[in-house]
């Protein structure tokens, strides 16, 4: 996508470290976080919606979250996060790329 930040990430285009980098997904850190650990796992596939997958989407959405839980010790979430998808603007969708929040590392409050 031609003008998506996150688009631009993973094709190096804007500098971010990448904690974690695979053939389907990246991990960076959120520039605004909202916990004292706060991570971006984003697929390399643009795609704005949960509505807009299809197959080969769902396989990606899937390995982002069959990793997660592989990664979550090196990222130092041990002891718990939160896993967050927010959907349109009324859901808090920042950036019109499916991504999911990963938080953690502190006592999180409840909703």
């Amino acid at each position: 996508m031609e003008n998506c930040i996150f688009c631009k990430i993973v094709a190096g285009e804007i500098p971010s470290p990448r904690l974690y980098e695979d053939d389907k997904i990246i991990v960076i850190k959120d520039i605004e976080p909202k916990a004292k650990l706060h991570y971006l796992c984003i697929p390399k596939v643009h795609f704005a919606y949960l509505s807009e997958m299809d197959e080969a989407r769902a396989e990606i959405v899937k390995h982002c979250f069959q990793t997660i839980p592989k990664i979550a010790k090196d990222l130092g979430l041990e002891d718990g996060y939160r896993v967050i998808i927010n959907q349109g603007v009324n859901g808090g969708q920042a950036v019109l790329h499916l991504h999911i929040h990963l938080l953690g590392g502190e006592v999180l409050g409840g909703f």
